[in-house]
Parts: C-alpha cells; sequence; structure tokens
C-alpha cells in the first residue's frame, strides 16, 4: 500500500511515521508514504496557498491553485489512486470502510485541509471521496490523514508482526459493537489480583465462550 499525503505541514508527519508499526511496515516495505507539502506548488512569490473567503466571514480559505497543480501532479505518480479529502463534512470512517480502502486500492491520495477549508471547485473537480473521523473540528486535516494510515496499514498483509492481532479484531468485528475483552498478561497474580483460570486453562472453546461474555 502507497500513501501520498497532501499537507502544508509536512513535518508533522515525522514522528508518526518512524515510529512503532508504521516504522517497521515501511522497514518490510509493506506500505510506502510519500509527503508531498503543498507549498511547493504555489505559484506566489511568497508561497502563499490561502485568501479570504467570497462572501465574506472568519478565517482563510485554500486556493484552488496550489491544489490543482499538487494533485495534478500527484495523479501522474498515481493515476488508479482515489484522492481522498480529511474533513468534517465527510462521510464518517468505520472499519468496514477501513476495510473497504485496503482491499480495493493499492494507492491512496491523502488531502489534509486547513483554515476553513478549500475552494469548492478543488472539491468538485478533483476530490473522489470525503471522509471524517469524527464529529468535531480539528485545526487541520493532518490528525485525520494520521488515523487513516494508520487503520488502513493494520490490515496490509505483513505490516503487523502477528496477523494474530488482525484476527482478533476481525472476530470482535463480527459481534457488532462491542470491541474489546479483558486482556492478561504474566504474573498470573499481582497484588493479590489474579488472571481468571479458564484464560490459563489451554481450552480455546472456553477461552471463546469466556471472551464474548466479557465484551464491552
Amino acid at each position: 500500500m502507497l500513501f501520498h499525503i497532501l499537507t502544508i505541514f509536512p513535518e508533522m508527519f515525522k514522528g508518526f511515521l518512524n515510529e512503532s508499526i508504521l516504522k517497521k511496515a515501511q522497514g518490510s516495505k509493506v506500505i510506502k508514504i510519500h509527503l508531498h507539502d503543498i507549498r511547493d506548488y504555489s505559484a506566489n512569490k511568497h508561497k502563499k496557498v490561502d485568501d479570504t473567503p467570497y462572501g465574506g466571514g472568519a478565517g482563510m480559505v485554500f486556493t484552488p491553485q496550489p491544489l490543482f497543480d499538487c494533485i495534478k501532479a500527484v495523479k501522474k505518480l498515481a493515476p488508479k489512486a482515489p484522492v481522498v479529502y480529511l474533513t468534517p463534512a465527510g462521510k464518517r470512517l468505520t472499519q468496514t470502510m477501513v476495510e473497504k480502502l485496503n482491499k480495493k486500492f493499492e494507492q491512496l491520495i491523502l488531502l489534509c485541509g486547513h483554515y476553513e477549508g478549500i475552494d469548492q471547485r478543488v472539491i468538485d473537480s478533483l476530490v473522489d471521496m470525503e471522509l471524517s473521523i469524527g464529529d468535531y473540528v480539528l485545526s487541520g486535516g493532518e490528525l485525520a490523514a494520521m488515523v487513516v494510515i494508520d487503520a488502513v496499514s493494520r490490515l496490509v498483509p505483513g505490516a503487523l508482526g502477528n496477523d494474530e492481532s488482525h484476527r482478533e479484531e476481525t472476530f470482535s468485528k463480527k459481534l457488532g459493537r462491542k470491541k474489546e475483552y479483558p486482556h492478561y498478561t504474566k504474573p498470573a497474580e499481582f497484588r493479590g489480583m489474579k488472571v481468571p483460570e479458564v484464560l490459563q486453562s489451554g481450552n480455546h472453546g472456553a477461552i471463546e465462550k469466556w471472551r464474548r461474555a466479557h465484551l464491552r
């Protein structure tokens, strides 16, 4: 899976992309991530990418020129990849949608908005999908893009060190809204608190039954 991230704050991704699962997945080349600085495509001599909104109102709006040029350039690298705009007005991201993105596409172009939004002409002409990670407002689409990358990457074969983790997540998903059961690890007793005996029994049928009964 290859992710193209379009942003005016590429430095925000450096720490995120160089830790934990994503670092390992990139090291093993099961996922690749390219950062594209939208300011590099601005025709303005000061690399400005925003302006005041027509009709008045607070805040600034992403101007169309740098976005058009940036998206067009990246589409040449990934012609079949959908342009996904991260915005509170988008369709809510769910695990089902994450699975569809993973299965349907080999590359994704993630457009991180900022300010009060982007010029509608960009959305009408170049955006294939609008996604939201929740009903709240963030300073920009960078954090939302990180959520999409993390969620989709977990489903790429080889990204997780143990494929059992993905099977467990699938198992929980099939059970509805309740996603988790209590987790325990060694030692079997800690400060008088004991791990349930069934989890130490080795009886996989009984363990699954216990986990289903304790989903939360």
